[in-house]
């Protein structure tokens, strides 16, 4: 890579996308790539061919999905397996056919089983069954990751798979309907009064990744990843729901918490082994405390 390497960012709007974005400039990369939904609709197979033809791009993250909590993957399930898997598709092709040097394919931790062996190894994928609540979302991710591992065995093509933990930070989605944990409990505790309901008990444990964090191993990635196995990308570390909204509680003002034990709990705990990226020389670098209070500021604008 050098400075005038041509990225191009899916998803560059999205919590995710934008956080790349960041980091490239950063890194003084300024010839940045996008793609916005009123030009170019990325389930639609002649509007990313046409784009690829176009801009010949170097690089591509492909960070763009259909994204959502429990709610939004179980009231949906046609719309997440359709337009993820025709995203992937389109896009992963398109770069192959048009010389794409690398791509990295951004995934999800959902790809694992209900009842893992912790920590997660990136081994146990398809092993045994999915969360129900997202198995929609989560066999989308998981064709991605196959049709890496497919071009990278059948062309040389040189795309990676990576699976992120659950991720938080600025430019979230804070839409209670569609939105995942983290962005909800962001929100409902800021319009809160003085009492905060939650869905389950709160003994459900999930590992927290800021997204910028995320962004920095995604550079070494490109850089020094290159194998057809997915690799993990998390802290290694979990905390239960109820520590996690307690910490938010804190963080923007004491609110009475109360659980609706009707509602799903999802996986009961989901933390990922990321011996392989630690290896690559990454760690993560923003505690959840000071990524709560950074992500709340960022609500706040």
């Amino acid at each position: 890579m050098d400075s005038n390497s041509k990225f191009y960012v899916a998803g560059n709007t999205g919590l995710v996308g934008s956080a790349i974005i960041r980091m490239l400039k950063g890194k003084r990369f300024y010839n940045i790539l996008s793609t916005p939904h009123t030009d170019w609709d990325l389930r639609n197979q002649e509007d990313v061919n046409r784009f690829f033809r176009i801009n010949k791009p170097d690089y591509v993250f492909l960070a763009a999905a259909k994204v959502g909590g429990i709610g939004a993957n179980s009231e949906q399930p046609a719309q997440f397996i359709y337009d993820n898997l025709m995203i992937q598709t389109n896009i992963i092709d398109a770069a192959y056919r048009n010389g794409v040097k690398k791509l990295i394919f951004l995934g999800s931790s959902c790809i694992y089983p209900k009842f893992p062996e912790i920590p997660i190894t990136e081994d146990q994928l398809l092993t045994s069954p999915l969360e129900p609540s997202n198995d929609a979302y989560a066999i989308a991710k998981i064709a991605g990751v196959k049709m890496c591992q497919a071009y990278r065995k059948q062309y040389g093509f040189d795309a990676i798979a990576v699976m992120p933990t659950n991720l938080y930070g600025p430019n979230d989605n804070y839409d209670l309907e569609t939105s995942h944990v983290f962005p909800a409990l962001i929100r409902k505790f800021h319009e809160a009064e003085d009492k905060v309901t939650l869905w389950g008990d709160g003994s459900a444990m999930r590992e927290f990744l800021h997204v910028d964090d995320l962004a920095e191993a995604l550079y070494i990635c490109l850089q020094k990843y290159n194998d057809s196995e997915p690799i993990n990308i998390g802290t290694g570390e979990d905390v239960t729901i109820k520590e996690l909204a307690e910490t938010v509680a804190s963080v923007i003002g004491n609110k009475t918490i109360e659980w609706d034990k009707s509602k799903p709990n999802g996986t009961p705990r989901k933390v990922l082994n990321v011996d392989k990226v630690k290896a690559l020389g990454w760690k993560p670098t923003i505690s959840l405390r000071d990524g709560i209070e950074s992500t709340y500021e960022d609500y706040l604008k």
